[in-house]
């Protein structure tokens, strides 16, 4: 007995010797893989998760089933390189100089010292990838790869900034502004290497996209990696590749958003057969909504007012859903306000990344991913637009509106088939709105709660000492520039 008892001693001192051993021994860090798909004027009610159809959106909705689908979920701003700024540097694209949609010669690009969440990743050792639209500065030194990216292939800015007019054939009128737009090019790195020349051209690029999306996650399975791939699609000239043609029986936006659908598919498909679905988030959201003067070649809104371009919720409320088995709960439905630009701090919580040394105004909402009691992570979000106009203010179930001229869509038919409508400006006047009861701002409740506008207002005086406010001519004291062009 005795003898044994020593055998036994001696075999949990080995056993204790060899965890304490192992215990100093470093272990590998597990960093989550993350994916940011942004889609192009793509409106809060196209997903079918969201009442879209009659197409079918299975793959999103998978995703949706998986995860989380957010209900009140904004843009940084509602245009396409104002909202891109706004996601990649988690702040208002006002703080940071960026207005409006970038021509290709426009003077300004993002300022390369501001800090993406690209270059966040890539100092905690992450290969970082872009894939489709960027529009925020065409040429060197303001592409993906001069902003933390390690590759990239895409179209410089929105694909309707081309020399082609609204049937597909070349201008032949030069009175036209449109026909000055310089080839649409394609890039990788740097470099040009593909015009875009024709619809044809336009129809390839999603599955494209795709494919070098799908490409980058396999060749960085062993991890981690960030990639971000931004479909230049439904924005016009929308074009389908043959593959999905007359598929939907809902036209060819349907056919376009089955093929959207379809390449949302192919990177979770990729995931699973590279044993990465469970060590992955996945972000799906939009960079504002539809463009609704383009009829049926456009999307919808769900019912919530205006469109791209507008501080109206339509314009700036968009679908927005994530993934990530075993961190966030399946099945999750979040009615909280967020926004693109609290993705930057988001991520890099997940990813133990420093938060960038400059202010920003982006929050935390891990705490909604997890489905966390009471999580309220966001208590208000204002609505810019234009250079710097503060046109609009949120807090809890109510907004503010304030006095300014804003784009409309309801005066006008739209167009079809390709062509636009007309999208005038009219005076917008102070109103206050319940987003509970009335999505659609339809009710002025300014005259019921007086008080609520009070608070509102003083609320909305902080942004204006330090964002600034156009409609009051105020310059805001926390504003930083944007990067300077030079022109040749």
């Amino acid at each position: 007995m005795p003898q044994r008892f020593c055998m036994i001693k001696k075999f949990l001192a080995a056993v204790f010797c060899l965890i304490a051993t192992y215990s100093f021994i470093p272990q590998k860090e597990n960093k989550p893989n993350v994916i940011i798909i942004f889609m192009d004027d793509m409106g809060y009610g196209d997903p079918a998760s969201y009442g879209g159809g009659p197409y079918k959106t299975p793959n999103l909705d998978r995703m949706a089933a998986q995860g989380i689908r957010f209900t009140h979920f904004y843009a940084a701003q509602a245009v396409c390189s104002a909202s891109r700024a706004g996601l990649l540097t988690g702040c208002y694209p006002n703080r940071i100089g960026i207005h409006g949609a970038l021509w290709p010669t426009a003077p300004m690009a993002l300022n390369n010292d501001e800090e993406t969440i690209a270059e966040l990743l890539k100092s905690r050792g992450y290969k970082t990838g872009m894939v489709g639209k960027w529009h925020l500065g065409s040429k060197p030194p303001f592409l993906p790869l001069q902003n933390g990216f390690d590759e990239y292939l895409g179209l410089p800015y929105s694909n309707d900034m081309w020399p082609v007019h609204y049937d597909g054939k070349p201008y032949t009128d030069t009175t036209n502004s449109r026909s000055k737009y310089p080839p649409l090019p394609l890039i990788e790195g740097n470099n040009t290497i593909r015009i875009i020349k024709t619809l044809e051209d336009q129809s390839e690029l999603t599955s494209m996209y795709t494919e070098r999306a799908c490409k980058f996650i396999r060749e960085n399975k062993k991890g981690p990696f960030f990639l971000y791939l931004a479909h230049s699609m439904p924005h016009v000239p929308i074009a389908v590749s043959k593959p999905f043609r007359n598929k939907s029986g809902a036209g060819l936006f349907g056919d376009l958003m089955q093929e959207l659908d379809a390449s949302v598919g192919a990177v979770m498909r990729t995931l699973e057969e590279q044993g990465l679905t469970k060590n992955t988030l996945i972000v799906f959201t939009s960079d504002n909504g539809p463009w609704l003067n383009y009829g049926n070649h456009a999307g919808n809104t769900g019912g919530l007012r205006e469109g791209k371009g507008s501080s109206w919720e339509g314009g700036q409320r968009v679908p927005c859903i994530m993934r990530w088995p075993g961190e966030i709960p399946a099945g999750v439905v979040s009615s909280e306000i967020a926004s693109t630009i609290d993705l930057l701090p988001t991520v890099a919580t997940i990813c133990g990344a420093k938060l960038p040394a400059k202010k920003i105004d982006g929050v935390n909402i891990l705490s909604l991913l997890r489905n966390e009691k009471d999580a309220r992570p966001r208590d208000h979000f204002v609505y810019y637009y234009g250079v710097n106009n503060l046109e609009g203010i949120r807090k809890g179930k109510y907004k503010l509106v304030f006095p300014h001229k804003g784009r409309t869509y309801k005066n006008n038919l739209p167009g079809y088939d390709g062509f636009p409508g007309a999208q005038p400006n009219v005076d917008v006047p102070l109103a206050l709105y319940d987003l509970s009861i009335d999505p659609g701002e339809t009710l002025d409740v300014k005259e019921r709660f007086p008080e609520v506008v009070k608070e509102l207002e003083a609320l909305a005086d902080t942004y204006r000492n330090t964002l600034g406010d156009e409609l009051r001519k105020m310059p805001g004291t926390e504003r930083r520039e944007p990067g300077k062009v030079v022109m040749k």
